[in-house]
């Protein structure tokens, strides 16, 4: 059973519209930011509308970070989804006008049962419903082991750039773009911004996910007023490593290393 989930999880995929990664803002912690991926990871190729998700309670808390065993577990649960459900989103939509979205439309929790269902709000079908074109997609796993909000936005933003793995990409953006991307405006010194957010952040993907990043300083004089990032992608064998130490942490029998090549059609 155990091998079963984790094949599962390994099989779910984030798909969004580039325009939701490049050009939306919103607040959402860590956890709230797991939650909303793990709902979007249900979504298949084929789903022309969003579905009422079904999900077992504990699995749901154990895959998105919330404590299962602290006995308040239904209490934390509920908390988070009303965070999400309160919060909501701009986005830029055909380059100019900006429009306001929410993440979820509906949301019934069943603790005797052990079952939460979720619907996604209907609005965000354009930004996660069949795309066709100028979209990212990324494995669920990757953002697991995250340990900073935004580690997973920067994780985003790296895949929805570097889209061909044999290629390395530059590129550029101004200080203030980036801090916008990213949701860290409090930091206003980019001393602040590379502490607290950019540094971090790059070193968690290189760690945990299948990308390497790294990123150079852009100067006028004294001051850093843009960066630029190199992205490539980790060889597969180091990647198979770093998705097995990844299940072993969520508590999942690990693959074999020849089972994880296998199903990439690698041996």
């Amino acid at each position: 059973m155990k091998d079963d989930k984790c094949l599962e999880l390994r099989n779910k995929t984030v798909t969004k519209a580039n325009n939701l990664i490049q050009k939306s803002r919103f607040n959402l912690s860590l956890q709230q930011q797991k939650i909303v991926l793990y709902l979007i990871s249900q979504i298949t190729p084929l789903d022309e509308d969003f579905k009422l998700y079904d999900f077992s309670i504990a699995e749901f808390c154990r895959v998105c970070g919330i404590d299962d065993n602290n006995g308040k577990t239904y209490q934390d649960l509920k908390s988070a989804i009303k965070e999400i459900a309160d919060k909501s989103l701009w986005v830029t939509v055909d380059d100019k006008r900006e429009t306001l979205l929410r993440w979820i439309e509906k949301p019934y929790i069943d603790p005797g049962k052990g079952i939460i269902q979720i619907r996604l709000d209907s609005d965000m079908k354009p930004f996660l419903l069949q795309l066709k074109q100028n979209f990212t997609s990324y494995e669920l796993l990757w953002t697991l082991h995250f340990k900073s909000k935004y580690t997973i936005r920067l994780y985003e933003l790296v895949k929805s750039i570097h889209f061909h793995d044999l290629e390395s990409y530059h590129r550029r953006y101004s200080v203030d773009e980036l801090k916008k991307l990213l949701g860290g405006e409090r930091y206003k010194e980019y001393r602040d911004f590379k502490r607290r957010v950019l540094s971090p952040s790059v070193d968690e993907i290189n760690r945990y996910s299948d990308k390497s990043v790294v990123f150079d300083e852009i100067r006028r004089g004294r001051k850093v007023i843009a960066v630029e990032f190199r992205v490539s992608s980790k060889d597969s064998l180091e990647a198979a490593k770093i998705r097995s130490d990844i299940e072993k942490e969520m508590g999942f029998d690990q693959l074999t290393l020849w089972d994880k090549l296998d199903s990439k059609g690698l041996v």
